[in-house]
Parts: C-alpha cells; sequence; structure tokens
C-alpha cells in the first residue's frame, strides 16, 4: 500500500473517532427530545441532566483537548565532526535503502534503536529525521549486526512509516484519553456512593444498629457503557492499523536484509530479545544495586557495563538466541512474532555474507566511554548523579554489606524490644541461650498463615525467619572484623567469601543456634576464631 492511500486510512480511521463522538452527541439528542415528548416533566430534567453529564466527556475528547507533541528529543546529540565513522556509516545504509539520512543522531540508554521524523501536514510532508541509538545495544551487536538494525530504522524511513505514524498515534491518544474520561467519572461516582454508604453506616454504628454492606453496584453503570463504546472502537483501530505495522517492519527486515547481508540481519534479530533481558536484568542487579546506599558504578559504566555481563553469560544468551519469541508481546505489539520474522530471513537465498569479520559496534565511536559517560549525564537523575562512585568489586561488596544490615534490622529492633539491649548480635546469642529466642521471633513480621499457627506449627515458621537474620547479623560481624568479603562476579550472584573454615561450619552452627534446644557455643567458637 503506498504512502497516499496509508495516509488515506489513517485519516479516515481518525475521523471515525470524530464520527462515533457526533453520533454518541446525537443519539443523546434525540433521546432528550424523546424525552421532553412523551415523559413527564420531572423525568425528562432527569435525563436532560444525565445527558449532559455523558456529553462532557465525548466533547472534551474531540474538541477540547490537544493531541500531545511527540516526546521531546533525548540523549546526546553528536555530531559528524565528533563521531565521523558512525554518520558515514548511517549516510551509507540510507543510500543503499535509497532515502534521506536522518538529520540528527542521538546516542541514549535504551536497549534499542528507533527513528523518528517531524512531519507535516497529516504526515504527507517530511520533516527533521532523528535516530536514536541505545549505547546498551551497540554494546551487544557486532558492527555487522548493527548496521543490519540501523538499516532496517532506514527502511521505515523510505517507506514513509515514520511520517504517517503522526496520524494514528493521534487517533489512538484521542480513544485513549475519551476513555479514561468516562472512567474516570465512573470511578468518582463510585466512590461518592461508597463514600455516602459508609458514612451512613458509620451513623447506624454510633446509635446501636446494624450496618449495612458497602454496595456500589450499577453506580457509573452509564458512563461506563459509553467507555465500552470507545473501548470497542479503540480495539477495532488497533486491529485496522496492525496489520499494516507489521507489514512495515517485515518490509524493514527484507530492506536491511539487502542492503547489510541476510545473516548478520538474522542473527541480529535473534539477539535482541535476549539483549533486551540481559539488559533488564543488568539493571536491576548490577548497575542499580548500590542505590540504596549511595552508590553507583564508575563514571561510564551505569550504561556501558552491560558488556561485562553479556561477555560473562554468552553461553545463556546463547541459548535465548534459540529460543524465539512465537508470539507478539501483545494482541496489538505492533512487531510480528520474532520467530517468524528470523524464518523469513533465513528462508532467502545465501548472499555469500556470512565471513564479514566479528567487529564490536562500539568500535564505530570515536571514544566509547566517552560516549557513555555522555549519556549518564543527560539520563540519570540529579540525586544518582551526585551518588558517590566506586569500582565494581567495591560497589558490590559495600551494598550487599548494607542490604544484609537492612534484612538483619528487625531481628536487632526485636532483640532490643524483647531484652532491653541494644539489639547486638552478642544481646541476641545471650537471649538464646535463655530460651526466649521464639519470644523475639514473635516480633518478627509474619505472614498471614505464620501469624494464625499456634505451638509447634508457630515454632517451624519462625525458625527459618529467626535463621536468616542470625546469618545477617553473623555475616555483618566478620565482614567487620576483615574475615569475609562480597565478591563481584558477572556469570553468577554475589557471594560472601570467607575462610574455609568458617565455611564449613557455619551452618551447622546456626542450625544449633535456632534448635528447639538452643546451642550457641558452636557459633561463639566460630566468631572466636581467629581470621
Amino acid at each position: 500500500m503506498g504512502a497516499f492511500l496509508r495516509a488515506l486510512r489513517a485519516s479516515v480511521l481518525l475521523a471515525g473517532f470524530y464520527l462515533l463522538g457526533l453520533g454518541l452527541l446525537a443519539a443523546l439528542a434525540v433521546a432528550d427530545w424523546a424525552a421532553y415528548t412523551w415523559t413527564p416533566s420531572s423525568l425528562a430534567l432527569k435525563l436532560y441532566v444525565v445527558s449532559a453529564l455523558l456529553a462532557v466527556p465525548i466533547v472534551r475528547g474531540m474538541f477540547m483537548l490537544r493531541t500531545p507533541k511527540g516526546d521531546e528529543a533525548h540523549g546526546v546529540l553528536v555530531t559528524e565532526e565528533r563521531e565521523p565513522r558512525l554518520w558515514r556509516a548511517v549516510r551509507d545504509l540510507a543510500d543503499g535503502v535509497g532515502t534521506r539520512a536522518p538529520d540528527e543522531i542521538r546516542l541514549t540508554a535504551d536497549m534499542n534503536a528507533a527513528v523518528s521524523e517531524d512531519a507535516r501536514f497529516l504526515g504527507l510532508l517530511g520533516g527533521t529525521r532523528r535516530l536514536y541509538l541505545g549505547l546498551p545495544l551497540m554494546a551487544g551487536l557486532t558492527e555487522a549486526q548493527l548496521r543490519a538494525v540501523l538499516a532496517h530504522e532506514m527502511g521505515h524511513y523510505g517507506n514513509a512509516d515514520t511520517r504517517l505514524s503522526a496520524i494514528t498515534v493521534r487517533g489512538r491518544v484521542q480513544v485513549a484519553r475519551t476513555i479514561a474520561h468516562f472512567e474516570e467519572r465512573a470511578g468518582g461516582k463510585v466512590a461518592k456512593e461508597r463514600a455516602k454508604q459508609e458514612k451512613r453506616n458509620a451513623r447506624k454504628l454510633a446509635r446501636g444498629k446494624d450496618a449495612k454492606e458497602v454496595d456500589t453496584t450499577g453506580v457509573g453503570l452509564t458512563y461506563r457503557a459509553m467507555a465500552r463504546i470507545y473501548r470497542a472502537y479503540g480495539h477495532f483501530y488497533l486491529r485496522a492499523t496492525l496489520a499494516a505495522s507489521r507489514r512495515q517492519e517485515l518490509a524493514a527486515d527484507l530492506a536491511a536484509a539487502r542492503i547489510a547481508g541476510r545473516d548478520a540481519t538474522a542473527a541480529a534479530l535473534r539477539g535482541l530479545p535476549a539483549l533486551d533481558a540481559a539488559h533488564g536484568f543488568y539493571m536491576s542487579s548490577y548497575a542499580t544495586l548500590g542505590v540504596g546506599a549511595g552508590l553507583l558504578p564508575p563514571r561510564g559504566e551505569v550504561f556501558g557495563g552491560v558488556r561485562h555481563l553479556l561477555a560473562a553469560r554468552a553461553d545463556e544468551l546463547a541459548a535465548m538466541r534459540r529460543d524465539l519469541p512465537t508470539e507478539p508481546a501483545s494482541p496489538y505489539d505492533s512487531h510480528p512474532p520474532v520467530a517468524e520474522r528470523v524464518a523469513r530471513l533465513e528462508s532467502l537465498p545465501d548472499d555469500g555474507r556470512a565471513s564479514e569479520p566479528a567487529l564490536p559496534a562500539l568500535g564505530l565511536l570515536g571514544d566509547a566511554h566517552a560516549a557513555l559517560a555522555a549519556v549518564e549525564d543527560v539520563s540519570l537523575t540529579p540525586e544518582a548523579l551526585r551518588m558517590r562512585r566506586v569500582e565494581w568489586p567495591e560497589l558490590v561488596h559495600e551494598s550487599m554489606t548494607a542490604h544484609f544490615a537492612r534484612e538483619a534490622e528487625p531481628l536487632r529492633r526485636a532483640t532490643a524490644e524483647v531484652t532491653g539491649g541494644e539489639g547486638s548480635l552478642t544481646s541476641l546469642l545471650n537471649a538464646l541461650d535463655l530460651g526466649v529466642g521464639w519470644e523475639i521471633a514473635d516480633h518478627l513480621p509474619k505472614s498471614e498463615q505464620a501469624g494464625a499457627a499456634k505451638g509447634r506449627a508457630a515454632r517451624e515458621f519462625a525458625r527459618p525467619v529467626l535463621r536468616r537474620g542470625l546469618a545477617r547479623l553473623v555475616a555483618g560481624e566478620l565482614i567487620a572484623r576483615g574475615v569475609a568479603r562480597w565478591e563481584l562476579s558477572w556469570s553468577e550472584p554475589a557471594a560472601l567469601v570467607m575462610p574455609d573454615a568458617y565455611e564449613e561450619r557455619l551452618p551447622d552452627a546456626l542450625d544449633a543456634a535456632v534448635a528447639d534446644r538452643p546451642d550457641t557455643a558452636p557459633l561463639r567458637a566460630l566468631l572466636a576464631t581467629p581470621a
């Protein structure tokens, strides 16, 4: 389908939203006329009020809300003078696709690459083109694979996808906003009725009468019914544009294969789900590990450190590349399943480009470390930028030490409450020897099931909680003495490393301390052992 026909279809779908609104307003007007003609004045007045209340969200959705402009350009703008190799590669790919190159290249912190265009006249006329290139993505791809990804994005330019998306997005936003207005009104009605009934019940209880169960069934029904009408149109709108969106992705894949090579394009697509999962894991388990302790990794490593994880977990990632998603991420995902896209590419004839050298994509940058640091400066919050920077080994050690200390805090407080002391490890061991460990455990947070348990069952619920807290306190003591230290691993979770003698004896000593007949002697002896 050509650009003009796609623009026409998008415009018709957008016009359908306004026609739906006009149709509903006309239906309300007819209902008001019928009420005026055939119903008593008191009932007609009520219907007029309902019609007016229903008309407000329709009018607001149609005329009183501006469609938001696209997000402001983000990331670090790089000039051709600063990154000549990257710009040259992008221009060559745009020429190969037969389209105009982007006017701006912006480096971002995303595991993604994307293009946008400030189109005019409903997308029929082009405007400023921007390429957003995520540095974490570059860290996970070879240069050939990155060229395939960029060629795919240039394919969207060549097919006018970026220009025509403006109309489609506008329609989606307007439908979503109108639905939100009706749901907000329905929620307000329910909250108001609930408050009214709760106030009535409170008066009854004050007079010694039984209160009724709060029932808001049917409240806000007309608003929800209107929301369902718009939601149905929204589903139709999405489904009407999804098929075209997915065809656009497949066409861009073919353009990438033609320009950058079949194998490189297929390999890049295979890697994207694995890289996305690895990036999410890295950000939660490594990059932000020390945030609670006010720590960040060295400058340039917050987003760039993912390359260490990718190198250490190559086997896991290889397995993930073989197991591709066969279904879209959601019924309304604009991309076909990755497995389908890869299968289409791999069914193409061999183009003889499989032997191209596997150079790192970050090599296209003049100074990758400086670029990563610059992206941090514009992506992190001011609070994050003020955090202390430490090397990775120290980050892991200090962060995990602080984490264990926070986890042990409930046990410290419970010990202090029961013993009247400071809640130290020594106080806890003394309390265990005196047989009040279960009383301390009773002051710890419990699950609903544990809270309902009695006798022996309650003790079995409490034992692992007490043991885990004791282990945290012991670890803190060993770390403070310099006997134990947290060790960084890019392929495994961080491990608390201590001499073999401690490693071997600690589990049994902890078990003895929380046994039915507590014995803290083994744990005390272990703590007294010289390092």
